[in-house]
């Protein structure tokens, strides 16, 4: 009798060990009458109008995606009947409102394929993309139980990039640097040797120089790079030694890249081949950084804005933000501040990627601050759970001070007061939120040369940011009235004369008029002239209480409005 050659269908990762790994509540299991531990070697979408094979191991292993058939529906059974006598591991379907026919759970549980329900608020393409993903890490997983394998790059932890950079560099005998799509650096391999400079400016960049990147793009290399699997040599110039490269694909998807650069002795002869080892080893690990590892943190990231909002379920989102559900807790709010713009922008522009890596630098810093200490983003903004220890009443007092040293960049950092549990963090938000736009505004007062960095505790602030809150309150019924502080300011934006500016310098100096002409950088008497002028031109007289006081919050308000302060 002929032997039988052991099918990869049958010896794959199991059902279980692939569910296992996708996002809680994305999958259900309605039946499993074989249990989950049968084999998956492939999740595809289930085509019901794709000719059938005779053949009843055509579709062995396979977990199916019926897309478009919700488990209530009449084809629901006839698809699950299809997919049994395939040989399918397993089907999914849509859950829907009403949930399984009967008839259905009943088919499933005489036949040998499993039953699953898609939960809503994952689409399709979710769930493709995780159990696909699932599937190459199980399978890896699967492959290396015994041995790490011929190649000497298996049994890594899954998603240990540097650990896969160190064996490659060994293997190749020179100096590895693992990339994602954008020229990023992932993980790069210990340095026995002073790095050329380009590889010293990647790895303290963390990532390709711009112009570099330019470069291989307008040479062509990326394009060669990624449009074939085997490796791409980049020759020496003057700026780096000869590179090796090769690009890491899932199918037809790219998830990155390796390069390989001579480490104070030339590369190995076999260091083409290692290469091309690496670049298969490396699939699951680049898979699993790129859709656990954002997945984890961007769950981690909306807990956290969960618990500053006031979620409902505070003690569940504190888990998944991975804290302890009891307090007390500092809220710190970081702020990068773009000098060309005159403040903080809330949208992109050309420095929206040098804003991103101050607050990469500031979510390092208060990672490494303490244990429990987390972050969120919004914007421009980085938000901070800071812990406090048993008695302590200023927990984030040194890592405020760190967001001030932010070596080249304008920060301004914000920490609200103390919050005893989960509950109080939503008012220590909103006040940290507050020192930051205090700061914010102060600066916006300034040259731009001579904005620095500023922090400040909220108790340092308490009456700049009771003059915000009142102002927020007052600006909707300030710009409905009219009058001479309006008529003033409305002149200035039309015809870029600077009588608010005098005006509010003369404020702020107490009516001493040397002090406020130093701060407008003009003589003392440009200064009296147009205080005069103010006052015959629309009747701006200092000299009235009333006027003094309106004049102060129409300019204040006219200020933050300019500079796009307004209530955020």
């Amino acid at each position: 009798m002929p032997t039988h050659e052991p099918d990869r269908r049958d010896t794959g990762p199991s059902l279980e060990q692939i569910l296992g790994l996708i996002a809680p509540g994305m999958l259900d299991v309605v039946v499993a009458p074989r249990g989950t531990g049968v084999p998956v070697a492939d999740v595809v979408l289930h085509d019901p109008g794709e000719e059938r094979d005779d053949d009843a191991r055509a579709s062995s292993g396979l977990i199916l995606l019926a897309v478009g058939v919700e488990v209530a529906s009449p084809e629901a059974i006839d698809v699950l009947r299809d997919a049994d006598r395939a040989g399918a591991a397993a089907v999914v379907m849509r859950r829907g409102s009403r949930g399984p026919r009967a008839a259905l759970v009943e088919a499933a549980g005489q036949g040998r394929t499993a039953l699953l329900t898609r939960r809503p608020g994952h689409g399709w393409t979710e769930v493709l993309g995780r159990l696909r993903t699932a599937l190459v890490h199980s399978a890896a997983a699967f492959s290396t139980t015994e041995s790490a394998g011929p190649d000497g790059v298996g049994g890594l932890r899954l998603g240990d990039l540097s650990g896969l950079a160190n064996t490659v560099a060994d293997l190749v005998g020179g100096a590895i640097t693992i990339e994602d799509p954008q020229s990023r650096v992932l993980a790069y391999s210990r340095m026995d040797h002073e790095p050329d400079p380009m590889r010293r400016l990647t790895i303290l960049g963390q990532e390709v120089p711009r112009w570099r990147v330019d470069e291989l793009r307008e040479s062509g290399f990326f394009q060669a790079l990624w449009s074939t699997d085997d490796v791409v040599l980049r020759p020496a110039d003057d700026r780096s030694a000869a590179r090796l490269a090769i690009a890491v694909r899932h199918g037809s998807e790219v998830l990155g890249s390796i390069w390989a650069a001579a480490d104070g002795r030339p590369l190995a002869e076999g260091a083409a081949a290692a290469l091309r080892t690496a670049a298969r080893a490396a699939v699951p690990h680049l898979s699993h950084h790129r859709t656990w590892g954002r997945a984890a943190a961007r769950a981690r990231e909306e807990a956290v804005h969960a618990l500053l909002d006031g979620a409902a379920h505070a003690s569940q989102a504190a888990h998944d933000a991975g804290i302890a559900a009891e307090g007390p807790y500092a809220v710190m709010v970081a702020e990068a501040y773009d000098s060309r713009a005159g403040g903080a922008a809330s949208g992109g522009g050309a420095d929206s990627g040098t804003e991103q890596r101050v607050l990469d630098v500031l979510a390092l810093q208060a990672a490494a601050y303490r244990p429990g200490c987390v972050t969120a983003r919004s914007g421009r903004r980085l938000y901070v759970l800071v812990p406090a220890n048993r008695g302590e009443a200023d927990p984030a007092r040194t890592l405020l001070a760190t967001a001030r040293s932010v070596p080249r960049h304008v920060v301004f950092a914000g920490v609200g007061p103390l919050a005893a549990d989960l509950s109080g963090l939503p008012a220590s938000r909103e006040a940290a939120e507050l020192v930051v736009r205090v700061l914010r505004e102060r600066a916006a007062r300034l040259p731009v040369a001579e904005v620095v960095s500023a922090v400040a505790a909220f108790g340092e602030v308490v009456a700049d940011t009771s003059v915000l809150r009142v102002l927020d309150r007052v600006e909707p019924l300030w710009t409905s009235l009219s009058g001479p502080v309006h008529a003033m300011v409305e002149h200035d934006r039309a015809h870029g004369t600077e009588y608010g500016a005098s005006v509010a310098a003369h404020l702020d100096a107490f009516g001493d008029t040397g002090t406020a002409a130093r701060r407008l950088n003009v003589h003392p008497n440009t200064l009296r002239y147009r205080l005069r002028r103010a006052r015959e031109l629309f009747g701006v007289d200092l000299a009235d209480p009333a006027v003094r006081l309106l004049a102060d919050i129409g300019l204040r308000i006219a200020a933050r409005r300019a500079h796009g302060s307004s209530s955020r």
